[in-house]
């Protein structure tokens, strides 16, 4: 069976993200394809594709290599998102499906459960339910496309923390379905803001050098 180029690029996009393949190193098609179990051709077709996507670069007499993202790079995406999760927001409050608030009450639920109980690592992995739901709700394939593109590449070039007062970011979270729910556009747009704000925080990067950028305020709004 033909394993497709989209299921290769998933593949090879979370072992450069969860760091099996290093920034500056490698990749050439047939150890990929080796180590996926696919031809070259859909290893070809996702490198292609990751490339467009900042992931990878090609090099001269060198060939396809995982990017090294900048200090600029890395800061700029935060304010991207900063940027952008609003906007989903405010659609969100829109577009919103009874499905797409049901899931996100049950996630809010949960998370005040875990941060009473101090639980970070669910509570992480809880927001980033949270919030691609939430953009899922904007009912927007584009911006859906580049947000997922987004926290992917954070994702990589950054460690995720717990908020330092976790309870109150949830209830951040549940203000901002609140707001969702009663279709108040506007002030959902504006939670969304002031909570990308007060948790960039978290956000550590991956790289000694990319600390800089943060800590300048390359990275904050």
């Amino acid at each position: 069976m033909r394993i497709p180029a989209h299921a290769v690029c998933t593949a090879i996009r979370d072992d450069i993200v969860s760091g099996v393949f290093e920034p500056g190193g490698r990749l050439t098609e047939e150890v990929l394809a080796r180590r996926y179990g696919v031809s070259r051709v859909p290893v070809r077709e996702a490198l292609r594709t990751l490339e467009s996507e900042g992931f990878v670069t090609t090099r001269r007499h060198a060939g396809a290599c995982v990017a090294e993202p900048s200090e600029q790079e890395a800061a700029d995406l935060l304010e991207l998102r900063m940027l952008l999760e609003p906007l989903a927001a405010s659609r969100a409050a829109r577009r919103r499906t009874d499905a797409h608030l049901k899931v996100l009450r049950g996630l809010v639920r949960l998370g005040q459960e875990r941060a009473r109980r101090a639980q970070g690592e669910d509570l992480r992995a809880l927001a980033g339910w949270f919030h691609e739901t939430l953009v899922q709700a904007s009912g927007s394939p584009g911006l859906i496309a580049l947000l997922t593109q987004t926290r992917h590449k954070i994702a990589w070039m950054y460690e995720v923390g717990t908020p330092a007062r976790p309870a109150d970011s949830w209830a951040e979270h549940g203000a901002l379905v609140d707001a969702v729910a009663r279709g108040d556009a506007e002030r959902a747009r504006a939670l969304a803001a002031l909570h990308a704000e007060r948790v960039v925080g978290v956000y550590r990067p991956r790289v000694r050098t990319l600390q800089r950028a943060v800590n300048t305020g390359g990275g904050r709004n």
